[in-house]
């Protein structure tokens, strides 16, 4: 005879009494969300794992430090059983039912009450997983299936079209170093929702691809200035898609407030009373190097990093880099936009102590199929660039952590 499926429902334990027994892995798995939920837990463990530990210690939870005892589930509306003593499980699990506790067993599901389900969650919504069939056991499979869902929710793709989240206003997203993949999950959310995506040229281009057909993708290089500077026909742009009751995707490389002139455009709409919200992105400063090899920081090498922009030469007067500053600082530099300034950064930087020796990498394309890495030191960085024919958008490290990483890494 078949075995009837468990009934699924969602306890609400805001406030009432939550008991857990064993200070394990199990418990600092479970812990986190009975918290998040409200409950008044009481863990009864003689030990607990420093997690477990540390929510004690922050009076997330209250620690009984003995065994299991008759009579600890009193009053409880829920408990869960992990112990590594069976017989105790067993006395714990019998006075569940005698009280009619619901009860969830790490050790033995058959004696258990209540089953715990594989969840998620996204943008407000909760997937729990529970499998009707003898893999209902196997956490693997229920864990596979809402990994699978919530995947589906946060990119858009489980999402009927009539019943889009629809959001009129401006999404300014951060699209990562350019490796499609290194978008955030909601900046990729974001844009599954867009009817309009404005992107810049150093945006992740492979996700573009991905858009339904309804889309509007505009390049932000291509739209007509007029009268405008270019970043104020940007900002436009932005203000009248909105205004239309569109939801737009300001789609940037990198992260926004990296370079990218996004306070700008944040301002810019804030004055047009055009909400806006901003979804951070993976920076190139310190996701292209680790994709090279190199480590921005490295225990007994480099305490400090700096990330500086090269787009205006040392001896511009338009600079706002203090130069000679940087020379004389023993962490790593990173220099974004620099690339057919990177020979006059170098000698400015000899000329105020650097060493001259002082190993560089620059990294083009960083993350993307098309990565490359050149490899110099400051005398010969300059030349070494022209030579190679490096172009950008190239990430340009100078310090020691150039030569820390393995070189199957590089």
């Amino acid at each position: 005879m078949a075995e009837n499926p468990a009934y699924p429902v969602g306890l609400r334990l805001t406030g009432r009494r939550v008991v857990v027994l064993g200070g394990g892995q199990v418990a600092q798995r479970r812990l986190p969300a009975l918290i998040a939920a409200g409950a008044d837990v009481t863990l009864v463990s003689p030990e607990a794992t420093p997690s477990v530990e540390a929510m004690a210690d922050a009076g997330e939870i209250t620690w009984e430090r003995r065994p299991y005892a008759e009579g600890d589930l009193a009053n409880a509306w829920y408990a869960l059983i992990a112990t590594t003593d069976p017989e105790a499980n067993n006395q714990a699990s019998a006075e569940a039912e005698a009280h009619r506790v619901w009860c969830v067993r790490s050790d033995d599901a058959d004696q258990a009450t209540a089953w715990t389900p594989a969840t998620g969650h996204s943008e407000g919504v909760t997937v729990a997983v529970l499998t009707t069939d003898a893999r209902g056991r196997d956490p693997r499979h229920t864990a596979a299936i809402r990994d699978a869902v919530v995947a589906g929710l946060r990119d858009g793709t489980l999402v009927a079209p009539h019943h889009r989240t629809r959001t009129a206003g401006v999404a300014l997203v951060g699209g990562g170093p350019g490796d499609p993949d290194l978008i955030t999950v909601r900046g990729r959310r974001l844009l599954a929702e867009a009817d309009v995506v404005i992107a810049d040229r150093l945006g992740p281009r492979d996700l573009l691809a991905e858009l339904p057909p309804h889309v509007e993708v505009i390049d932000a290089a291509k739209i007509p200035y007029g009268r405008y500077m270019a970043q104020e026909a940007i900002n436009n742009a932005l203000i009248e898609h909105a205004k239309q009751g569109k939801s737009v995707v300001r789609l940037k490389g990198g992260d926004p407030f990296v370079y990218g002139r996004g306070m700008e455009e944040v301002q810019a709409l804030a004055e047009a009373g055009i909400p806006c919200t901003v979804v951070p992105g993976i920076s190139s400063s310190i996701s292209v190097p680790g994709a090279a090899g190199i480590p921005v920081t490295h225990r007994g090498v480099a305490h400090e990093f700096t990330v500086v922009s090269g787009h205006v030469a040392p001896d511009d007067e338009r600079s706002l880099v203090d130069w000679p500053s940087l020379a004389k600082l023993t962490g790593t530099l990173v220099v974004l936009m620099g690339v057919d300034k990177i020979g006059k950064i170098a000698e400015t930087l000899i000329a105020h102590g650097k060493p001259a020796d002082t190993p560089v990498a620059l990294i083009q394309e960083g993350t993307t199929a098309a990565q490359r890495r050149v490899d110099a030191t400051l005398a010969t960085v300059g030349e070494t660039a022209r030579a190679e024919d490096v172009k950008p958008p190239a990430v340009i490290v100078i310090g020691a952590v150039v030569t820390v990483g393995p070189k199957a890494l590089t």
